[in-house]
Formats: structure tokens, sequence, C-alpha cells
């Protein structure tokens, strides 16, 4: 007799078909085999309408399943690679400016580097920086310029002072507030301050200008330039510390100047040192530097300083 017990084949639905066929075996006569017989009858069922017992039925097309699976392939490839580009790009998005490329970050910089346009070019005003330590004559020499050759000498320092003292100044307040607090006076007010003097200048038809003791610092070079005008080329007149003590303490004796001693002028050299001479090496690398020595007389010095300005501009 035919067991009762369903063991499961290929999928459910066939195991469910096997387990009603082995229940209808108890219905059937008795045979010579009955297992042969069984084991044969469930194979037929469960092969169901196979196309090996039809005859009318083809095999499939090989060529027609080969083709479907290249298909199947080439799609899939395409996709592949279309969802590689993207992850690179989101990868390149998040990227940070040390991990791009050097070549990808110098073309992205220049595509986007906005070239700043000073106020005056270089046709419509000449502009000479003059630098020196305290006590180098600065004041004197560009004095006699402006009496021989008609320049405009704008002090840094003078125009902070008379803005300051200017009755409805934009800037006085603020001045008054960095000098009490003992700060530096930002580079902003002084450059614009600077700009103003030279449209009021340039509007009654001048146009050389002799800028005094500045800039102190390079970013107040670079920000001028970029601003206002690029200068010509700097004065810088050279002296020895001892030569300037001297001629400092002797000015003491009459100028009134609270920092005219030998502790502020000590400060002050250093202060030069650290801060504007830094300015001068930049812009003798460029080849824009006038060096001066100051410690002859007067006169001689100014005779030196037409001589070396005549090579660079005409006067």
């Amino acid at each position: 007799m035919a067991s009762l017990r369903c063991t499961p084949l290929l999928r459910t639905g066939t195991a469910a078909s096997v387990c009603r066929l082995r229940s209808s075996l108890l219905l059937l006569p008795a045979s010579p085999q009955p297992r042969a017989f069984a084991v044969q009858t469930v194979r037929s069922y469960s092969a169901g309408n196979s196309s090996s017992n039809d005859p009318s039925k083809k095999p499939p097309n090989v060529f027609a399943l080969l083709g479907i699976i290249l298909a199947g392939s080439g799609v899939f490839y395409l996709l592949s690679k279309s969802m590689q580009k993207e992850r690179e790009v989101r990868r390149d998005m998040k990227l940070g400016d040390s991990e791009i490329p050097t070549e990808i970050r110098e073309k992205q910089a220049a595509a986007t580097t906005v070239v700043p346009v000073p106020a005056f070019s270089k046709d419509e005003v000449k502009v000479i920086f003059v630098l020196g330590g305290p006590g180098v004559g600065k004041g004197t020499q560009c004095a006699n310029l402006v009496r021989d050759y008609d320049f405009v000498h704008l002090s840094a320092g003078d125009l902070l002072r008379a803005e300051q003292a200017r009755e409805g100044s934009e800037y006085g307040e603020l001045i008054s507030t960095y000098i009490r607090e003992g700060k530096i006076v930002p580079q902003e007010i002084t450059i614009a301050l600077l700009r103003n003097a030279m449209q009021d200048a340039v509007k009654e038809g001048h146009s050389k200008f002799l800028i005094d003791g500045f800039p102190r610092k390079m970013d107040q070079a670079i920000k001028f330039e970029e601003d206002v005008a690029v200068s010509e080329f700097t004065l810088y007149f050279d002296c020895s510390e001892d030569v300037m003590l001297q001629r400092l303490l002797k000015r003491g004796e009459t100028s009134g100047r609270s920092d005219d001693n030998i502790e502020s002028i000590k400060k002050r050299f250093k202060t030069f040192v650290d801060t504007s001479m830094p300015v001068i090496d930049y812009y003798r690398g460029q080849n824009k530097v006038i060096s001066v020595p100051c410690e002859k007389t007067k006169e001689e010095v100014y005779d030196l300083l037409k001589e070396k300005i005549s090579d660079r501009m005409s006067l």
C-alpha cells in the first residue's frame, strides 16, 4: 500500500500535486509491481504536460535565448557605467580643496578670480611711496620735491590727525577712539583718506604724488594698489640707527613731541624694522626701490635724490 507521507518535490504546487496523487493510489487495484508503478506514475504526473511528451511542441530557439542574454548584459553594463559616473560626480562635489588636483584647482581659481580695478590708472597718476626710519629726513626731502617738481606730498599721519580734528568728520570719532585705546587705525580708513586727498588734487590738475610714511605693512601696500593706484616705485631713505637717534634727540629739544626720547625712539626703530622693511624687500624684489643714503648733508642727499629719480621718471 502506498505511503500517505508527503515529501516536497520541486516547487510547492508540485509537492501538493504529488500528495494528492499518492492518496489516490489507495483506490487503485493491486499490481504485480505496485512500487515501480507508483514511482513511474509520480514522475509522469510531476512532469505534467512536458514538451518531451508532446511532439507537436518545438524546443526553444537557442539563438533567441542568447540574444536576450546579450541584450540584458549590455543594458546592465550601461547602467553600471552610468551609476559609476554619478558616484564620481558626487565624490568630486564632496572633495575639499586639498584633495582636488592642483591643475584643476588652478583652472577653477583662474575662472572665478575677479581682478580689482584701482581708482586711478597709471596714465592718470604717478605714485611714489616714501619710506625710511624715524628721523631719516623724509619730510625735508619731500618738501624739496614739492617745491621743485610740483609733487603733492601726502603724509598718512598728517591726514589722520587732520581728519580727527575736522568738524563733522565721518571718521573723526573712530580715529580718536583707536588712538585713545592705543590701537592701529584700520587700514581702510587710512587708504580712504589718501584716496579722497588724491581725488581732490587730481581735480586741481595734479598727477604726481609722494605718499609719505605709507605703506608701513604689506597688507596696506597690497590693498592700496588694488583700490587706489599702482605705485611707480618706493623711495627708501637709508640711514644708520645711530645717526637717526642723534637727529631725533636733537629735534626733541625743540619739537615738544613726547615720542622724541630714547625709549620711544628705540621702539619706533624696532617697529620700522619689523613692519616696514618687509614692504621694502617686497618691492625690491620687483626692482621698484630707489635707495638713497641719508647720512650726508641735506643738500648732498637731495642732489643724489634728484639724480636717481630722474633715471626712473621724467620730472
